[in-house]
């Protein structure tokens, strides 16, 4: 559980004061700060879902791009199938896997 620190920050200079506010010469605003692990698990999870995000992309143009051969549409249609089950899997997952072409 992320622990939060309640701090106050003028609006003005921008000065942070805590646990409570100075004595009042400057307007200051309540906000809350996080540890620097915090944050940087938080920006890993960013990373980690962007990295999801832009292979089911890469996933999902090879979809737009495609087209059967004649005679061909149920192959394509299975093919389809298969890898719209293997987008889905990526996307369920923590692990962004490899890339895709």
């Amino acid at each position: 559980m992320t622990d939060y620190i309640q701090a106050w920050q003028c609006i003005g200079c921008g000065k942070i004061e805590a646990p409570q506010t100075c004595i009042g010469v400057c307007r200051d605003r309540k906000v809350y700060f996080i540890g620097k692990a915090e944050h940087e698990a938080a920006l890993a999870q960013v990373a980690q879902l962007r990295a999801r995000l832009e292979a089911a992309s890469r996933m999902l143009l090879r979809f737009e791009r495609a087209s059967p051969r004649e005679g061909q549409w149920q192959a394509a249609w299975l093919a389809l199938q298969e890898q719209v089950r293997a987008l889905r899997a990526l996307l369920a997952t923590d692990d962004p896997g490899p890339a895709q072409p």
